[in-house]
């Protein structure tokens, strides 16, 4: 296992946790309430982490977290039902197919 991310706010953690997870990523969380434990122990130990399971995994773990994984820019996508959508999309509002699913 190997820590790929920390922070003292738990949703920044918990979204970093799911975006991993998005792109099939085996990951855990630590130290999600250890911050109430702050004064008693040193602050820089009582950050939330999140960590990924399989360590070949990290370097593509760490690459998620710094340039996001779903694309912001480019040319719209056309899904296999006929609805066409943003880039930003990667799953069809209408039929629920995802982007490397459609035409």
């Amino acid at each position: 296992m190997k820590r790929v991310f920390s922070s003292f706010d738990r949703m920044t953690v918990f979204h970093a946790r799911n975006l991993l997870r998005a792109e099939g990523i085996r990951v855990t969380v630590r130290n999600e309430f250890l911050s109430s434990a702050m004064g008693e122990l040193p602050p820089a130990e009582c950050q939330a982490e999140v960590w990924v399971l399989d360590e070949t995994d990290a370097a593509h773990a760490e690459r998620v977290l710094r340039e996001g994984s779903a694309p912001t820019d480019g040319a719209p996508w056309t899904c296999a039902c006929g609805e066409t959508l943003e880039r930003q999309f990667l799953q069809c509002w209408r039929c629920g197919s995802s982007q490397g699913s459609s035409s």
